[in-house]
């Protein structure tokens, strides 16, 4: 039996209810889980603790062991043979991947909510196999779970090793015959146009999530996920919530009593202070993102 604590995994009291520790799971699965970024061995010790505290009838197995660690052993109680060998493991198997793709974007084009269309490339099911690869046997080995679980040590002191099974390689299975036109890949790599909306006010190093636009593997579409670069446009810059205009002057326009903005929703006449200061932007309220402001910053520059 593993040395961890359980409830302390999971951060709640041994006298916490089923419903207190079904909540306090979904939230750090969602923290940790791998496919949000998370960490993986993390994820598996929360959901091994899960496993067994989740379960009335392990738990109960579970405290007595700890009550009594001498009481079980004929039992030969282990939650991780359930968690490495059974259901879970299998449906982290079958994660449905998402593909990540990097979309360049102009800050008036993230003001404006426009229309965006990118292409890239993406993994379809072969048709010719219907995503399957070829013809399969099921590993022997690992018997279809592309890992093998050994046990090392007796006793108190168990721990539990997890290897690719070298005999698929971790696939789980082997080819008897594979399919000529995608070679046991099941997929082919094709070029997809697709067009989306962008969201008002988006910001750099934010994503967007297309259902269904992802990749194919092991018999499903995954999700594309769209991740925002955002560059300056036509002199405009994002700061948060507030537009920034920079606004170059030469010698003649300085002079001029009033500026002229090319604020995507319409031009913006601004009159200039009558004193004329680089190092204080000027600002227009509520002309920004989301009730932002509008920021023109001042520069002069001319050849002599």
């Amino acid at each position: 039996m593993s040395n961890d604590n359980f409830y302390q995994t999971l951060g709640v009291d041994e006298k916490a209810t089923q419903d207190e520790i079904k909540k306090v799971y979904r939230k750090l699965s969602k923290i940790h889980h791998p496919d949000k970024g998370g960490n993986e061995d993390e994820f598996k010790k929360i959901s091994a603790a899960y496993d067994v505290l989740g379960d009335e009838e392990k738990r109960k197995k579970y405290d007595n062991q700890r009550s009594n660690p001498f009481g079980d052993m004929g039992g030969g109680f282990n939650p991780f043979d359930e968690f490495f060998n059974g259901t879970m493991f299998n449906q982290r198997r079958n994660t449905r991947p998402d593909k990540l793709v990097d979309v360049p974007l102009g800050v008036l084009e993230s003001f404006k909510s426009t229309d965006k269309t990118i292409t890239y490339d993406r993994k379809h099911k072969c048709d010719d196999c219907n995503g399957c690869g070829g013809d399969k046997k099921t590993c022997y080995i690992c018997n279809g779970s592309g890992v093998i679980v050994q046990k090392m040590g007796t006793g108190l002191f168990v721990q539990m090793i997890r290897q690719t099974c070298n005999g698929c390689s971790g696939k789980g299975f082997s080819y008897t015959k594979v399919c000529k036109s995608c070679v046991g890949n099941t997929t082919k790599t094709k070029q997809e146009t697709i067009t989306f909306n962008v969201p008002h006010g988006i910001d750099d190093g934010q994503f967007l999530k297309l259902q269904g636009n992802g990749d194919f593997l092991n018999g499903y579409y995954g999700d594309l996920i769209l991740r925002v670069r955002m560059s300056p446009e036509n002199d405009f810059e994002k700061f948060n919530n507030d537009l920034i205009y920079n606004k170059y002057f030469d010698l003649t326009s300085i002079n001029n009593d009033n500026l002229e903005i090319p604020h995507p929703l319409g031009t913006i006449s601004v009159k200039m202070p009558s004193e004329f200061d680089t190092s204080k932007p000027l600002r227009v309220k509520h002309k920004g993102f989301n009730g932002g402001d509008l920021f023109v910053k001042l520069f002069v520059k001319f050849k002599r």
